[in-house]
């Protein structure tokens, strides 16, 4: 787990730091339009553990959260990163070459909520990386009436709170990490009264969800965008879970291709877990296509193939929100989908 969060240090970097060459002015990156039927709106909530001390702080453990659900289509359009988050990329890219603070959301702060009787999915980034880079794949959930939680975990992301910016600590122990992060999905739900929902999170936030639902009922099926389960440093590949999961990877970003019949700690998750399980690969992706990297990256000059592959970035987000709407639906609405019996786009496989 050292070497895999090292490696998406430097692929964090890369994302912006390859961009860097021969470019006249910073490109303005758009994110694409949510697919659903509603208008999103966002709140973002300063939370305090006043029961658990943080232990890299020595404080109570606090955290930034967003909420983004289906609104009546008022209040104001809102930046997809706080200041303080574009300002660390903009910094990692240097001058010149993109501009993470121009980029604009299709969610507007201060909308409405519309009354529907709306689902709640909680989202955990990867290491090294802000909850607003999986802003594409939320937004699309939240336009098809779900409320989405989107989680920063302090101390490996950068973190805009009210009174101060903190950015990610390299040298941690990645066991201490993922357990912090679990306790942090409890404390949401406490906080935020939820009882059942879903969750999902690429990368770290990926084993975050697995171990997450070993440890807390409430979270009734998740999915892992792309990330390690090392046993190491987590339960999910010893114990696997008995609820419903859905594991979609891309490329061979881990040395090898990333599903179960080919990498090892998926394949005992995988073998332990004893509920519904589907297995979605995407073979020309690779580690940052599960991310809002794969449709900002191609509007930067240069290759940036290893981060996100040769999937075309439009087939790439297309695929993962039919997949992970679809798992959602089904396992927390009832809604039947035929989308898992059979490969339902064409940058895709399903892995028996």
């Amino acid at each position: 787990m050292r070497k895999t969060l090292i490696a998406v240090a430097l692929i964090a970097a890369a994302l912006v730091g390859q961009a860097g060459v021969a470019v006249a002015s910073p490109a303005a990156m758009k994110l694409p339009a949510p697919t659903g039927r509603y208008p999103v709106g966002t709140k973002e909530l300063h939370l305090v553990d006043r029961d658990r001390i943080d232990p890299w702080t020595g404080k109570a453990r606090e955290m930034m959260v967003s909420l983004w659900y289906p609104s009546a289509g008022n209040g104001k359009p809102t930046s997809q990163f706080s200041p303080g988050v574009a300002d660390y990329y903009d910094r990692l890219i240097g001058p010149g070459s993109a501009d993470f603070a121009s980029t604009v959301t299709h969610s507007r702060t201060g909308a409405i909520p519309l009354p529907v009787r709306e689902q709640a999915i909680l989202y955990s980034p990867g290491a090294m990386q802000s909850r607003f880079l999986g802003t594409a794949l939320i937004e699309d959930l939240a336009s098809r009436g779900y409320l989405v939680i989107g989680m920063d975990h302090t101390p490996i992301a950068p973190v805009q709170f009210p009174d101060r910016v903190e950015l990610p600590q390299a040298g941690l122990d990645p066991a201490q990490v993922l357990a912090e992060r679990v306790r942090d999905t409890s404390f949401v739900l406490d906080e935020l009264g939820l009882s059942r929902v879903g969750m999902f999170g690429h990368s770290m936030g990926g084993y975050t969800t697995a171990d997450a639902m070993i440890a807390d009922p409430r979270i009734k099926a998740g999915i892992n965008l792309d990330g390690s389960m090392d046993p190491r440093y987590g339960n999910a590949a010893r114990v696997g879970v008995t609820r419903p999961f859905l594991l979609m990877g891309g490329g061979t970003s881990s040395g090898r291709p990333r599903n179960h019949r080919h990498n090892d700690d998926w394949a005992a998750f995988w073998a332990a877990s004893t509920g519904w399980k589907r297995d979605v690969y995407l073979p020309d992706a690779e580690h940052m296509s599960f991310t809002d990297a794969q449709v900002m990256l191609p509007q930067v000059p240069g290759d940036h193939t290893a981060m996100i592959g040769t999937v075309d970035p439009a087939g790439s987000l297309a695929a993962q929100r039919k997949y992970v709407a679809a798992f959602f639906d089904l396992h927390l609405r009832g809604r039947s989908t035929t989308v898992f019996d059979r490969a339902a786009h064409p940058v895709v496989e399903l892995i028996p």
